[in-house]
């Protein structure tokens, strides 16, 4: 029985010279490496490996290639390692995107609790000797001649400051939308 005796870190691996470039490196390794990952991660990252084999090669550009002893070893460690890390930020994406679906739209909470808010400063706008028919009104319900009676105004006296009260609204409303898109 023949039995291969394992490599020791000090011996470079197959025909490796340590004297090549990185060019040669990923000429000789690019397409192994390609098919390590597809098969040690299988589908998750089957169309991402290519990037994968860039972007390890891209992390060992910096280094001497020639210092290199086990380029297979170093470049498996590097590439498992990046994958690993794509596979943990698609999770956390996952994740995130069912919180998301499972949270109510926030961009349109925003956009209402805005609208409510230019509403209240639309409402506070109105000068105080039409706020208060506006306010029993609108947010009390009261009919004319309850507002009239309660006031001590004519039923006429309370139509005029209502709609007064209503157009100082409307034009601070105005204002403020305009405001906000400068």
């Amino acid at each position: 029985m023949d039995r291969k005796i394992p490599r020791v870190a000090t011996q470079p691996e197959g025909d490796w010279d340590e004297h090549d470039d990185l060019d040669q490196l990923y000429r000789r390794y690019a397409p192994w490496l390609g098919a390590m990952l597809r098969r040690r991660f299988g589908r998750g990252i089957d169309a991402d490996a290519d990037d994968l084999v860039q972007e390890t090669y891209a992390r060992l550009a910096p280094h001497d290639p020639s210092t290199i002893e086990r380029p297979q070893a170093l470049l498996m460690r590097v590439a498992s390692n990046l994958a690993k890390d794509l596979l943990r930020r698609r999770a956390v994406r996952a994740r995130h995107a069912q919180q998301v679906q499972r949270e109510p739209d926030t961009a349109q909470t925003v956009s209402s609790a805005l609208e409510v808010l230019l509403v209240k400063e639309a409402i506070l706008a109105i000068p105080e000797a039409y706020l208060d028919v506006f306010i029993l009104r609108r947010f009390h319900g009261l009919t004319y001649e309850q507002i009239a009676t309660r006031c001590g105004l004519t039923v006429k006296g309370v139509e005029w400051r209502l709609a007064r009260a209503v157009e100082h609204a409307l034009a601070a409303q105005a204002g403020l939308s305009g405001r906000s898109d400068t």
